[in-house]
C-alpha cells in the first residue's frame, strides 16, 4: 500500500470507521469485517453511477443567475456568481487543482438539495479571511551578518523604485477602501484638484445603491388625491372598465363619468389581507363606529365597478366580524388597573374580566394567530411575485377561515355581545358556555358538512370551559370553592360556618339563568342538589350550564363532602399523606384533555385498514339507511336525510343490528341513546367518569369518617331506642312511673321528677346517653285537656346530637320523632291501664250478692249484669288496643326499621343518607296515621284510647261510682268508632292505597265480628 495516495489512505480509514459504526465490529481482522471492507471498496471503485456532468452543472448555475436577474434580485445574483466562481477556483483540502470533478460534484449535490433558491431570503455575510502570518525573522540581517556593505554617504535615504512610485500615485488617486469591486473613475474625480483629499466611500459586497433600491421597492401612493395612473396593458381584458364606461356613456344620455381612484388587483388583495388582519386605517376599506364600508370611487381596470364593489362588500362583512372580535380581545387582554400614559383611556375602577371571558379570549387569540400567519404567508408570496395571485384565488384559499370566522362571530354575538350591561358574571359565564355547547350540538347534528366548524367550536369550548373545571377541581379535591369573580353557578354563603348544623342545607346557592338573559333566579340547593331549572314558574325555562347538568348533583355532594372532611377533627393525622398524593395528582382539566386525546387516537386507523374499513362502512351505511328508513315509515316519516343521519349515528354502536334488525321495533322515547350526539358522548366518556370517581371517593371517605369516628349509626340507633321505644325495658321503667302517678291521682307534670325518672331508667343500661337525654314540658291548648289521653302531649323528649351528626339528625327530625313518641306513649298508657285492672276488685260485691235475702237478690240482679258487661267491654277494648299496639310496634316500627338499617349501610353519600333518614321518618309518620290527610282516622283511634282511660278510671272507682247508662254509652261509643275504623280501613285496603293497614284492618274486623 506504499503506492497509495493520501486520498486513498484517508478513504480507507473513513471506510473502516463507517463499517465499525454500522456493524459494531471493532476487530479489523474479523472475517465479517474484511468482507464488509471489500464490499465497500468494490462499490467505491466500480460503482455504476455516472460521473458528474460539468457542463450540466454550469448550465444550472447560469440558469439560477438568470432567474435571479429576472426577478430583480441583483444582489443575490451577484453573490451567487461570485461565490460559485470563487469556490471553483479554490483548491480543496485533498486536491490542489481547481475546477475538478470533485468541485462540480459538491455543487451538484448542493443543487439537488436546494428547494427553491429564488424564494430564499439571502444576505451575504462578510467573511474575514485569515491574514497570512508574516515572517518576522530578519533574514537580511541574518544573511548579511559579517559582511561589509558600502551604503553610501547618506545611509538614511530609503531605496527608490519606479514600481513603488506608481503604486503611491495610484493610491492617491483612488482613496477608497478596496472591497474587491473594480471601480471606474468618475468625471467629477477628473475635475477635482489633485491636491484635494477625496472623501472615502464605504462599499458593501453585493448591495446595490440605496437610492436605486428604494426607487425599485417604493409603493406608488395610490391613496393620495389625483394619484398618477399606473401603466397597464391595452388588451381588452385589462381595459374592461373603460369599455364598460364607454358603453354606458353611449347608451345612457344621463350617465356622468365620475372621478375614480384606480388601484391594482394586488393592492386590493393586500388591503383585503390587512383588513382581515385587524388593520383599521386603510384606503379601500373605511371604518366608522365599528362598521366597515367600501370607498365608492375605488376601481380596477379589468373589472366593472359594481362587480368589484360586490366582492369588496362581501369581504367587508368578514372584516367587520374580525374587527368586532379583535376589539373584544383587546378589551379583555388590554385591561390594567394601573393608569395608562397620557392620551390613553384608563379602565381603572371597572371590574376586571372574569376568567371565563379570559379563557374565551385566549382561545380566540390562538385561532387568530394561526389565521394571521396564513395571511402573512399570502402577503409574502405577493411580495416575492413568483406566481400570479388573484383576488378570487386568495378568497378561495382563505374561504375555510372565512366560514370559521362567521361561526365565531355568531357565537360571540349570541354569547357575549347580546348580554345586557351590568349583568352578573355568573349569568355571563353560564350564557357563554351554553351558547358554545348548543352551537356544537347544532353543527354536530349536520354531520360531515360541518366537521371543521365542530372541531373549531370544540377547541374553543375546551379552552373556555377551563376556569369552570378548575373551580370544580379545586372544590371537589380541596373543599375550597375559589371563585373571586362569582362566575360559577354555585356560590358559597359565607354567613354559615362549616361547623353549623345548617351547613349542609344553606351553605351554597345554586344559580339558574333564564334563556332570555333578562333576569337571574337563585335558590338554595336542597339536600338532593336538584337544579332550579325544573322549578321555574310558568313557561319561563330556567337553565344552567348545560354540560354540568348530568353531574351537578355529584359535584355539589363531592364539594360539600370534601369541605366537611377538611374541617373534621381527624384531618390532621392524614394531612401529610394527602399533600403527597395531591402533588402527584393530575387536575380535572388535564384528565379531561387526556381522555379526549385517547378517545380521538383510538378512532384513528392505519391507512391500509382505512381503505377496507371505508368500504365496509359504506356497505353498512347503505344497509343501515334502508333499515332506518323502514322504521321511520312506521311513524309516517319520509325523510332520507334523517335516515342517513340516524344510520351514521348508530354506525359506531356494535349492537345496532340487535336493536333494529329484529322483527320487533320498539324505540324508547325517553331514552337518551336515541337523541344523543357525538359531543355528548364525548362528555359522558371523557369528563363525567372523572367527576364520578372523585364523587365516590369523597363521599365514601366522609361516610366512613362519620360512621367510624363520629358514631353515626350508634346515634341513629339511640333515636330509635328512646323515641320509638325499641329499648323497651329502659323506657318501660320511665313511662310506668308516670302512669302510676296518674292512677294514684298524684301530680306528675314536674320537670325534675320526669328527668330524674328518665336518668335512672337510662343510666342503668345506657350510661353514655344519660347526659344527652332530657324531658321538657310544653303548654297545650286548655280545650284539649278535656280528654285524658291528651294530657301526655305536654311531654317533649330531647336528645343532644353533636356536630356533624346533627346534619342527619336535625331538630326537624326530632319533632317527627316526638310525634311518634307521643302516639306510642298514648297507646302504652291505654294498654297499661287495661293491663292493671283486676277482677278481684269485684269479689266483695259478688260475695255480698250471694249472701243476701231473696228479696234483696231480685233488687241486686243488675249488679252481676253490670259486672259481666264491664268484663266484656274490657276484653273488647283490650283486643282493640293490643291490635293497634302490635301493628305499630311490629308491622310499622320493626319492619320499617330493618329496611332503614339496610339502606343506611348502602348509602353512598351524606345527602343520600339524609334522604333515607327523612324517608324513614316520613314513612313511620305516615303509617302511624299522623298525617293531616288521615287525621279523621287518628281522631277515631284517640276516642277509643280516651274511652279506655275513662273505662279504667271507672273500673278502679268501683260499681257504685257509675250507672248502667254510662256503660251503655261507652259500649255505644266504642262500637261506633270500631265500626267506623273497620269500614274506613277495609275501603283503603281494597283500593290498595294503604297496603300496610291490611293487618290492622283484619285484626279489627275479627274483633268487630265477635261483638
Amino acid at each position: 500500500m506504499a503506492h497509495w495516495s493520501t486520498f486513498e489512505k484517508e478513504t480507507e480509514k473513513e471506510t473502516k470507521r463507517l463499517i465499525s459504526h454500522m456493524t459494531g465490529i471493532e476487530d479489523e481482522d474479523d472475517e465479517n469485517f474484511q468482507r464488509a471492507l471489500k464490499f465497500a471498496w468494490s462499490n467505491f471503485k466500480f460503482h455504476r453511477f455516472l460521473d458528474v456532468d460539468t457542463h450540466k452543472v454550469q448550465r444550472s448555475i447560469n440558469g439560477i443567475h438568470e432567474k435571479l436577474m429576472v426577478h430583480s434580485d441583483v444582489s443575490k445574483a451577484q453573490s451567487w456568481m461570485k461565490l460559485t466562481e470563487e469556490f471553483l477556483n479554490s483548491p480543496l483540502p485533498n486536491t490542489d487543482e481547481t475546477k475538478t470533478d470533485v468541485h462540480f460534484s459538491i455543487l451538484s449535490l448542493l443543487l439537488f438539495l436546494s428547494g427553491s433558491p429564488s424564494n430564499t431570503n439571502f444576505t451575504e455575510r462578510p467573511r474575514l479571511k485569515e491574514a497570512d502570518q508574516k515572517d518576522s525573522f530578519d533574514w537580511g540581517k541574518y544573511l548579511m551578518e559579517g559582511e561589509d556593505i558600502d551604503i553610501g554617504p547618506y545611509p538614511d535615504t530609503p531605496e527608490w523604485s519606479e514600481e513603488e512610485s506608481e503604486e503611491d500615485e495610484s493610491q492617491q488617486v483612488i482613496s477608497r477602501e478596496d472591497s474587491g469591486i473594480q471601480l471606474d473613475r468618475t468625471p467629477q474625480e477628473d475635475q477635482d484638484n489633485a491636491n484635494e483629499k477625496p472623501v472615502p466611500v464605504a462599499w458593501t459586497v453585493g448591495e446595490p445603491d440605496a437610492r436605486a433600491w428604494l426607487e425599485q421597492h417604493v409603493v406608488t401612493p395610490y391613496w393620495v388625491p389625483n394619484a398618477s395612473r399606473f401603466p397597464h396593458s391595452l388588451h381588452l381584458h385589462s381595459n374592461l372598465l373603460n369599455f364598460w364606461d364607454q358603453h354606458l356613456y353611449n347608451t345612457d344620455p344621463l350617465y356622468i363619468v365620475e372621478e375614480k381612484a384606480f388601484v391594482t388587483e394586488t393592492q386590493v388583495i393586500r388591503e383585503t389581507l390587512w383588513l382581515l388582519s385587524g388593520v383599521k386605517k386603510q384606503f379601500i376599506f373605511q371604518t366608522h363606529d365599528g362598521k366597515v364600508t367600501v370607498r365608492n370611487n375605488v376601481v380596477v381596470t379589468h373589472l366593472t365597478g359594481n362587480c368589484l364593489r360586490s366582492i369588496l362588500e362581501h369581504i367587508a362583512v368578514y372584516g367587520q366580524a374580525v374587527s368586532r372580535l379583535q376589539k373584544f380581545i383587546d378589551e379583555v387582554t388590554g385591561y390594567s388597573t394601573d393608569p395608562g400614559p397620557p392620551g390613553t383611556t384608563s379602565k381603572k375602577g371597572s371590574e376586571p374580566p372574569f376568567r371565563t371571558y379570559q379563557a374565551f379570549v385566549w382561545a380566540l387569540n390562538k385561532y387568530f394567530t394561526i389565521f394571521k400567519e396564513e395571511l402573512t404567508t399570502i402577503e409574502k408570496e405577493i411580495v416575492c411575485n413568483d406566481e400570479t395571485i388573484t383576488l378570487s384565488g386568495v378568497l378561495e384559499r382563505i374561504s375555510p377561515h372565512l366560514v370559521q370566522i362567521k361561526v365565531l362571530h355568531k357565537v360571540f354575538c349570541t354569547g357575549v355581545a347580546e348580554v345586557p350591561p351590568h349583568t352578573p358574571n355568573v349569568v355571563r359565564a353560564s350564557h357563554l358556555l351554553n351558547t358554545l355547547y348548543k352551537a356544537i350540538l347544532e353543527y354536530d347534528s349536520v354531520g360531515e358538512a360541518s366537521e371543521q366548524a365542530v372541531a373549531l367550536l370544540f377547541s374553543l369550548w375546551t379552552e373556555t370551559v377551563r376556569p369552570y373545571l378548575e373551580i370544580v377541581d379545586e372544590w371537589i379535591v380541596h373543599g375550597h370553592l375559589f371563585d373571586p369573580a362569582k362566575e360559577f353557578i354555585i356560590q358559597r354563603n359565607k354567613d354559615v360556618p362549616v361547623n353549623h348544623r345548617d351547613f349542609w342545607y344553606a351553605t351554597y346557592t345554586l344559580y339558574s339563568v333564564s334563556e332570555t338573559v333578562e333576569s337571574e333566579e337563585k335558590q338554595n340547593d336542597s339536600a338532593s342538589g336538584s337544579s332550579g331549572g325544573e322549578q321555574g314558574p310558568g313557561n319561563r325555562h330556567l337553565t344552567m350550564v348545560s354540560f354540568l347538568k348530568p353531574v351537578l348533583k355529584q359535584i355539589i355532594m363531592a364539594g360539600k363532602s370534601m369541605q366537611l372532611l377538611k374541617n373534621l377533627d381527624g384531618k390532621d393525622s392524614k394531612q401529610s399523606e394527602r399533600s403527597s398524593r395531591d402533588a402527584e395528582r393530575k387536575s380535572l382539566y388535564t384528565l379531561f384533555l387526556e381522555s379526549v386525546q385517547s378517545r380521538l387516537c383510538s378512532q384513528e386507523q392505519t391507512p391500509t385498514d382505512t381503505v377496507t374499513e371505508q368500504q365496509a362502512t359504506n356497505r353498512s351505511l347503505v344497509k343501515m339507511q334502508s333499515i332506518v328508513a323502514q322504521h321511520l315509515e312506521i311513524d309516517d316519516v319520509h325523510d332520507p336525510l334523517l335516515a342517513i343521519n340516524f344510520a351514521r349515528l348508530y354506525l359506531e354502536q356494535s349492537d345496532f343490528h340487535e336493536r333494529f334488525s329484529g322483527g320487533d321495533f320498539n324505540v324508547d322515547r325517553s331514552s337518551q341513546s336515541v337523541t344523543c350526539q357525538t359531543f355528548e358522548l364525548t362528555l359522558r366518556s371523557c369528563l363525567y367518569p372523572h367527576i364520578q370517581r372523585r364523587y365516590i371517593e369523597c363521599c365514601g371517605n366522609l361516610m366512613k369518617t362519620l360512621k367510624k369516628d363520629y358514631s353515626l349509626l350508634e346515634y341513629l340507633q339511640a333515636m330509635r331506642n328512646y323515641f320509638l321505644l325499641e329499648a323497651g325495658d329502659t323506657m318501660y321503667d320511665f313511662y310506668t312511673a308516670i302512669f302510676d302517678k296518674v292512677q294514684e291521682k298524684e301530680s306528675w307534670q314536674q320537670p325534675s321528677f320526669l328527668n330524674v325518672q328518665l336518668q335512672e331508667a337510662v343510666g342503668q343500661r345506657y350510661p353514655e346517653d344519660s347526659s344527652r337525654l332530657s324531658v321538657f314540658l310544653e303548654p297545650i291548648d286548655p280545650a284539649r285537656k278535656k280528654h285524658p289521653v291528651n294530657n301526655l302531649e305536654v311531654l317533649t323528649l330531647s336528645y343532644k346530637v353533636p356536630w356533624p351528626v346533627d346534619i342527619v339528625i336535625s331538630s326537624e327530625c326530632q319533632k317527627i320523632y316526638n310525634q311518634v313518641f307521643l302516639l306510642l306513649l298514648q297507646i302504652k298508657w291505654a294498654k297499661y291501664s287495661l293491663d292493671t285492672v283486676r277482677f278481684s276488685d269485684f269479689t266483695e260485691v259478688v260475695k255480698k250478692v250471694d249472701g243476701a235475702m231473696p228479696e234483696e237478690v231480685k233488687l241486686k240482679e243488675p249488679v252481676n249484669q253490670q259486672i259481666h258487661r264491664m268484663c266484656l267491654l274490657r276484653v273488647k277494648l283490650m283486643h282493640f288496643v293490643n291490635s293497634l299496639h302490635n301493628y305499630i310496634m311490629t308491622r310499622i316500627l320493626h319492619s320499617t326499621g330493618l329496611e332503614f338499617q339496610h339502606q343506611v349501610q348502602e348509602a353512598k353519600d351524606l345527602d343520600q343518607l339524609i334522604k333515607i333518614h327523612y324517608k324513614y321518618l316520613a314513612t313511620i309518620h305516615d303509617r302511624c296515621l299522623l298525617r293531616e290527610k288521615v287525621s279523621f282516622v287518628k281522631e277515631a283511634i284517640m276516642k277509643v284510647l280516651n274511652l279506655v282511660l275513662i273505662f279504667s278510671d271507672r273500673w278502679q272507682a268501683g260499681i257504685g261510682a257509675w250507672k248502667i247508662e254510662s256503660i251503655d254509652k261507652m259500649e255505644s261509643d266504642f262500637k261506633n268508632c270500631h265500626m267506623f275504623l273497620v269500614t274506613i280501613l277495609n275501603k283503603a285496603v281494597c283500593r290498595g292505597s294503604f297496603p300496610h293497614l291490611e293487618s290492622l284492618a283484619l285484626s279489627l274486623m275479627a274483633g268487630f265480628e265477635q261483638c
